[in-house]
């Protein structure tokens, strides 16, 4: 099927009588830290996405770039939309796909901020009947493997993982000479905790670089095997997707 939008109406018409599955990347245009580029979060749900352009199966989407980042505003670059406008152009594209006859998607996710709106699309175009989509997070797909890497860090920002995978899609767009200016003003965890409750609200409270982890750790051969790894993941995920009939998909009260 390759990609949806290097098709004509016409090709695209026959082509998606045999597609089972729509592969929508989403992510953000926000800051990274001195050392990565503002879309690797786009970035890296798109190079995912583009694996699956050669089944007859799926059809790829073009990206949606722009994201729910609105905590990284007060870094320069920094793009984003409110929650429920991300939600609704999700869900908008997403019924478009099942107006033609393509019900089911895997929404390949890069930026953990869309996390919670995606699940509300994904809930609703459900319960109406419209589709069923798996929103899908590259990173929750690795199943130990991050440990195996890099230790006990966790999922920061910017970070060893993040590093490692941009070095594998984008190597071009890493500023590597900044890495150690990355991680010397890099948190060690994801927001500010304090007596229980986090008050680190946007990523300027607890992170002066805007990174959160040690991207000096970050390798190609790391970002090789993150990358091997969810492409193998998402291929499993399309597979299992595509084979479900539609209505065994919907809530149990609707079937």
């Amino acid at each position: 099927m390759v990609l949806l939008a290097e098709h004509t109406t016409t090709t695209a018409r026959d082509a998606l009588e045999d597609v089972e599955v729509a592969v929508v990347p989403t992510g953000s245009v926000e800051q990274h830290g001195p050392a990565l580029p503002l879309g690797t979060d786009f970035m890296a749900a798109e190079a995912l996405a583009a694996t699956c352009r050669d089944r007859d199966d799926a059809v790829v989407l073009p990206t949606i770039p722009v994201g729910v980042s609105e905590h990284h505003r007060q870094f320069h670059g920094t793009l984003w939309t409110d929650p429920e406008t991300f939600e609704d152009y999700v869900s908008d594209v997403l019924g478009s796909m099942a107006h033609h006859g393509v019900r089911k998607a895997v929404v390949v996710n890069g930026h953990g901020g869309n996390t919670d709106a995606l699940q509300r699309a994904a809930r609703s175009l459900r319960q109406e009947e419209t589709a069923f989509a798996a929103p899908w997070n590259w990173w929750d797909s690795l199943d130990g493997l991050t440990e195996e890497l890099f230790g006990d860090a966790g999922i920061g920002h910017a970070d060893q993982m993040e590093a490692s995978m941009m070095l594998r899609i984008a190597d071009h767009l890493v500023r590597e000479s900044a890495m150690a200016e990355a991680e010397a003003g890099a948190s060690d965890a994801w927001g500010e905790g304090v007596h229980g409750a986090n008050v680190g609200f946007d990523t300027i409270d607890f992170s002066d670089s805007g990174a959160v982890g040690e991207p000096t750790l970050a390798t190609r051969e790391a970002g090789d095997r993150l990358f091997q790894t969810a492409e193998e993941e998402l291929a499993a995920l399309v597979d299992w997707l595509g084979e479900q009939p539609f209505e065994d998909l919907l809530p149990a009260d609707h079937r």
